[in-house]
């Protein structure tokens, strides 16, 4: 199965109870369609004593019983809980997001979309010249106006 034809078979459950557990999880949804797998993310955080991050993700066989659990299961109870379910979002790529640890401009999609061509440059240095050879005061000539706004005709 292709990436892009898992992320359409996989859910996301968000809102659990820190007492679901892989297979409360597997017995919530397995009405809906073959389960190939179940996973409930741990916490970054090694001092944690949660079992999870609070979500999971069931990844079913087909992508029509991930809509149906979808369809079914958003916003209904579980341990006493009301749990969100949304079709999973594929997940980051820390190289290309902000919040990553590299600076943006390290990455190759920003310079290829940001990149100055050399005739660019070339013009910018030559409009950058062209406004050396005015007068640096930007009054200058205005000393025969005696009166602001338009004058009568």
């Amino acid at each position: 199965m292709t990436d892009a034809a898992r992320l359409k078979a996989t859910v996301y459950v968000g809102g659990l109870e820190n007492a679901v557990n892989e297979r409360v999880l597997t017995d919530a949804f397995l009405p809906f369609g073959e389960i190939v797998e179940v996973s409930l993310p741990k916490p970054e955080a090694p001092s944690s004593s949660d079992p999870h991050r609070g979500f999971g993700y069931v990844e079913f066989e087909v992508p029509a019983d991930a809509k149906e659990a979808i369809d079914n299961m958003d916003q209904s109870e579980l341990f006493g809980r009301v749990i969100k379910v949304a079709v999973a979002k594929p997940q980051k790529d820390s190289t290309e997001q902000l919040g990553g640890k590299r600076a943006v401009w390290e990455s190759e999609g920003w310079l290829a979309k940001h990149a100055v061509s050399e005739e660019d440059r070339r013009a910018a240095e030559q409009a950058g010249n062209e406004s050396e050879s005015r007068p640096d005061d930007p009054m200058q000539g205005l000393e025969g106006l005696d009166v602001a706004g338009p004058q009568p005709a």
